[in-house]
């Protein structure tokens, strides 16, 4: 591989060698000068906002630098609802090379507000007379009000596409913490943007213009850069609107060392202000603290007065589970057989089981392989709680860490009219730092 490069170099070191010696027969042709350059910036007859660019080079294909950004095509129309002192650059790409004319300066002296009666102008600015105050979505406090997430990036069209919108948490790499300050967008007279910086950089406000092209949503700013996260290659003198609604904004701004683009999220300041942060309602396992009427509890163990009632551990079911502010993550017994179910468990509640009765008081029975255990229990209905009186566990003497070692059973789920299909959990050991409850699922069975 090595000698075929060489071969290749000598090839082309030959080639230039003959290209130098040989005298030129063709060429590009030769460079315009800027006097040959011809061109027209000229207002409509009838309405003279509206701005008629027209290249009249011959075989040279123009490039067109406008207020509102640049254009190739021979014949093309800027519409500029304000007045002002507006500059326009034409160049053209020729066989001898590109040149450029002088910058024309072209005063616009009236007023269309046709061009800025879109509902893009009106989101983005409150719409002509109006204007609107946004602000970073994210503060010191590192909370985003209305996206997930202080930014994202996206691929360019270079690339195939992809987006990513991280969360912050996880993320802390994507921006500081701080308040980041606020950026007005105003229709009072002209597309006017005042810019607070408190970060990047910080302490500074900026007083420029702005110019949106409605048909590409590309956005530009002039003396004046939005609000944003300081990252050094990324060009925020013009962007792309990637999303728009009453209340939220996000701006797409390229990268100018990778092919893609950073997304900033932005809100309305009275949005932001006005933010109540949502009230999350856990989601908590059903039958979770359950209440009980009077005599409830007592009767789903024991029956009514004279009966009895059987409870069996739920083995081939969803034993034991770890309840965490009120919400488990096992459903089967394979969910717990990697962190503490094992064949010894397997074999105690085989021939295990626990029975409380209403023969003469508040008695139960337990077997524990074959070992028959009785006592009386009382019920405690403001905490939900049984005790064994005689100090005896509901199942012990098994080999893991599970091992109950209380006499207090607490109802962590139950359901008063349920629980011959559902049974219940019987809270066995707590971690009140983390609200956490380790619970074992029994179950009627027939005496």
């Amino acid at each position: 591989m090595k000698n075929k490069f060489k071969i290749l170099y000598l090839f082309l070191g030959l080639v230039l060698l003959f290209s130098a010696c040989t005298p030129e027969k063709d060429s590009l042709g030769p460079l315009l000068s800027k006097e040959e350059l011809k061109f027209s910036v000229i207002p409509d007859a009838t309405d003279p906002n509206m701005i008629i660019l027209k290249s009249l080079t011959p075989n040279a294909s123009p490039l067109w630098i406008t207020p509102l950004g640049r254009s190739l095509r021979m014949t093309d129309t800027v519409r500029i609802a304000f007045p002002g002192v507006y500059k326009f650059v034409y160049g053209v790409q020729s066989a001898g090379g590109f040149v450029q004319a002088d910058t024309l300066i072209l005063n616009i002296t009236t007023t269309n507000m046709m061009y800025v009666n879109d509902p893009m102008w009106t989101l983005l600015s409150g719409g002509p007379g109006n204007e609107k105050t946004w602000v970073f979505d994210f503060n010191a406090a590192g909370v985003s009000k209305f996206f997930n997430g202080p930014l994202g990036f996206m691929g360019d069209e270079t690339v195939a596409p992809w987006s990513w919108f991280p969360d912050y948490k996880g993320n802390e790499w994507l921006t500081p913490l701080g308040d980041y300050g606020t950026m007005t967008f105003s229709l009072k007279g002209g597309p006017y943007l005042t810019v607070n910086h408190l970060m990047f950089p910080t302490g500074t406000v900026e007083n420029g213009t702005y110019f949106l092209d409605v048909a590409t949503k590309k956005i530009s700013f002039t003396n004046a850069t939005p609000i944003n996260n300081g990252y050094g290659d990324v060009d925020y003198s013009k962007g792309v609107i990637y999303s728009l609604t009453e209340n939220s904004m996000q701006i797409a701004y390229h990268n100018l060392v990778k092919a893609e683009y950073c997304v900033l999220n932005y809100t309305t300041k009275e949005y932001s202000d006005n933010w109540v942060p949502p009230v999350i309602v856990p989601t908590l396992d059903d039958g979770f603290n359950p209440t009980f009427n009077t005599g409830e509890i007592l009767t789903m163990l024991a029956g009514d007065v004279g009966q009895a009632r059987r409870w069996l551990l739920d083995a081939a079911g969803n034993p034991v589970d770890w309840v965490a502010k009120g919400k488990g993550w096992t459903t089967s017994k394979s969910g717990s057989e990697t962190w503490g179910w094992n064949t010894d468990w397997d074999a105690a509640a085989a021939s295990s089981w626990i029975q409380f009765d209403r023969f003469g008081g508040q008695n139960y029975t337990r077997n524990q392989n074959g070992t028959i255990t009785t006592g009386t229990f009382t019920v405690d209905e403001s905490t939900n709680e049984i005790t064994l009186v005689d100090n005896t566990l509901i199942l012990s003497g098994v080999a893991s860490w599970m091992d109950p070692t209380t006499n207090v059973l607490k109802i962590i789920k139950g359901w008063p009219t349920s629980y011959n299909t559902k049974g219940v959990w019987f809270g066995t050991s707590y971690d009140a730092v983390k609200d956490e409850w380790l619970v074992f699922h029994y179950v009627v069975t027939s005496k």
